[in-house]
């Protein structure tokens, strides 16, 4: 941490250390509470990349993937609602259409929590959502296979594809309406506490004005890989909360493995253009998970038959780390991951 950290980075330290790592065990085993995220929405975390003319405080992203950290190794369950924010934030940032002034101050003070319904695109050419214009909006028609933060968040921004090959992101209410039903929250293996469900879209209709972005698909598309290449700092912040299980003997060689490692990824998202050594990214995207699965299987080895317990914090963090494995991922980065596990 710098001599002088950012005030968003001490707050989510206190968040942290006060709130979310001394309850994590409760809230793996049941759900993320509201008033977690009530702390989070009063800390200012939820304007970490938001401008600053709507109140937000454009983190540098070194902030950004230093408060990521912190939360995920605290608790990653709560982490990942929050975390689902910041892409309807960024994307409302970068939005012409009037419901960026509608919703964007609102998402920076964190008065609205926003969900995201977006993975499904990566499908394509499957199309999960179909759009089409509807009475001077969108008609959104199919299924979302997964929406997390269902009863936690306000708002969602949804996606689909429209039929000329565009990707449209629109917002609304996080909640069952004429044409959007919600399957219940799904159990599984980590981070059932984040409420996960799934969506069924039957002639749910949008006003134009919900639109925060139309464009074509391949153009969107080429945007995304780009995002997915590098090392999730949530990974390294899972791996550094698997540590103090261990003797120094054991931690020291990980905890040097996953400085390095954490020192080439963020060096290069920090210094390279996106588009560039996107072969070294994806490379140290898989080196992260390395570490990764290293310490958290050396904390459930460290914790022997205790951590077979469901309320056991390596066994915890063994499963998060599970599901770090496949967050986000893309056929590009599921190939990379595939060839070095089998090198």
């Amino acid at each position: 941490m710098a001599a002088h950290p950012h005030p968003l980075v001490v707050r989510a330290r206190r968040l942290a250390d006060d709130l979310l790592a001394p309850h994590a065990e409760r809230v793996d085993q049941t759900q993320v509470p509201a008033s977690h995220l009530a702390e989070i929405r009063r800390s200012g975390l939820l304007g970490l990349n938001a401008p600053r003319e709507y109140g937000g405080a454009a983190a540098p992203g070194a902030v950004v993937r230093e408060t990521t950290e912190i939360l995920a190794g605290a608790c990653c369950s709560t982490w990942f609602v929050q975390t689902q924010h910041h892409t309807p934030v960024l994307t409302l940032a970068k939005s012409e259409g009037p419901v960026r002034e509608r919703l964007l101050a609102r998402l920076a003070s964190g008065e609205l929590l926003s969900g995201v319904a977006y993975a499904h695109l990566r499908a394509y050419p499957r199309t999960p959502v179909r759009v089409t214009r509807d009475r001077g909006g969108w008609r959104f028609d199919g299924a979302v296979p997964w929406y997390t933060g269902w009863g936690l968040n306000d708002v969602m921004m949804l996606a689909g594809v429209t039929d000329a090959d565009e990707a449209l992101f629109a917002f609304t209410e996080a909640r069952e309406q004429p044409g959007l039903r919600a399957s219940d929250p799904m159990h599984l293996a980590a981070l059932t506490a984040a409420r996960t469900v799934s969506l069924e879209l039957d002639g749910l209709w949008l006003p134009e004005e919900a639109v925060a972005l139309r464009t074509p698909y391949d153009r969107w598309a080429a945007a995304d890989r780009l995002k997915t290449v590098n090392a999730n700092p949530a990974a390294f912040g899972v791996a550094e909360a698997a540590l103090p299980f261990l003797d120094e003997e054991t931690a020291a060689p990980l905890r040097a493995r996953l400085s390095e490692v954490r020192g080439r990824a963020y060096a290069l998202a920090a210094d390279a253009a996106p588009h560039e050594r996107v072969a070294e990214r994806l490379a140290l995207k898989t080196q992260a998970y390395e570490v990764l699965q290293a310490a958290t299987t050396a904390a459930v080895v460290s914790a022997g038959g205790r951590s077979m317990l469901l309320t056991n914090r390596a066994q915890r963090l063994a499963r998060e780390a599970l599901f770090l494995l496949v967050q986000g991922q893309t056929r590009e980065s599921r190939t990379a991951h595939l060839a070095a596990l089998t090198s």
